[in-house]
């Protein structure tokens, strides 16, 4: 009897084009590539640009080149979000014919002050909107406000296996509450985008922040509401600058021009950035190539010395 031959691996790049990369987003696409390259994968580039007002074409452009220079290259793409609008749209009508979405008038305010955070993770949804009758909701929009859209969750727990962080699972309707899939002002929320991009695209493997990981629950739900297939998830370390504190495109923490005035060589960030996190045992510079000779991602859940932050230095 033959065997079936097991799926090809895709990974995927998904930088959002709000400024030059740091170190921890040079980290984070790093371990993306090595993950799909060493399992004899490709790599998918896609330019996450929902955020309109803040993503720029030039940093888009940009991006690319920083990759190349890095020796990151990728298969196919780049795609743009922007592109996809009738993509999300669908998948939008969709949960909205199964009586699944309802409008959110909340503002900021009224959500800082009714939500409760859970594990310093993020605010729990109360549900305030979705008990609203249509004489309510009809007297929000008479009053000017404008509708975001949240899907309505069950008492339900999604659990999944992490590549680097493990068994995970999360209630949603406790430890998550009803989340976005429309903003009020229109644009798709991420959650709902990148699950049905990752789905168009073929992504079957997703390597990311840690800081993500409170996220993947809703998106693997997501994916169960709309038939789409759920990837594997790798959800590794942050670089912080101090502990606790992220590194920040704002702030032009570790930027890529000076971590390669500062390393000599973009090979000379990879050592460096490898070193630091426990993918390569000394600080010598290394094309991405040659890290992958000695990378087996079956042991990248014990790379790492902290599975949370790594200091930068």
């Amino acid at each position: 009897m033959e065997r079936t031959p097991a799926p090809k691996v895709v990974g995927r790049f998904a930088p959002s084009p709000t400024g030059r990369m740091h170190a921890g987003n040079v980290f984070a696409a790093l371990c993306a590539w090595l993950v799909a390259k060493s399992q004899g994968g490709e790599v998918v580039l896609r330019i996450e640009d929902l955020d309109r007002e803040r993503s720029k074409p030039p940093f888009a452009d940009q991006v690319q080149r920083d990759f190349e220079r890095l020796g990151l290259t990728w298969d196919r793409g780049p795609f743009f979000q922007h592109d996809r609008d009738g993509a999300y749209e669908a998948a939008f009508r969709a949960l909205g014919e199964r009586g699944l979405t309802y409008p959110c008038y909340c503002t900021r305010a009224d959500l800082h002050a009714a939500s409760a955070p859970h594990r310093g993770e993020k605010p729990v949804y109360p549900g305030t909107c979705r008990r609203l009758s249509a004489e309510e909701r009809r007297a929000r929009e008479e009053a000017g406000r404008r509708a975001a859209w949240r899907l309505q969750v069950p008492a339900a727990t999604i659990a999944f296996e992490d590549q680097v962080q493990g068994p995970y699972a999360q209630e949603l309707e406790g430890e998550c509450g009803d989340f976005l899939v429309r903003r009020s002002d229109g644009a798709f929320a991420y959650q709902l985008a990148v699950v049905v991009d990752d789905a168009a695209q073929g992504v079957t493997s997703v390597v990311r922040g840690v800081d993500l990981l409170c996220s993947t629950p809703q998106q693997v739900h997501l994916q169960q509401l709309l038939g789409l297939p759920t990837p594997a998830y790798a959800h590794v370390p942050l670089i912080v600058a101090e502990q606790d504190r992220r590194l920040s495109k704002r702030d032009r923490d570790a930027g890529l021009e000076a971590l390669v005035a500062r390393f000599g060589t973009p090979e000379g960030v990879i050592g460096h950035l490898a070193a630091l996190t426990g993918l390569a045992p000394v600080d010598e510079p290394m094309s991405p190539e040659e890290l992958l000779k000695g990378f087996d991602v079956a042991e990248l859940p014990h790379a790492f010395p902290d599975k949370v932050q790594v200091l930068w230095r």
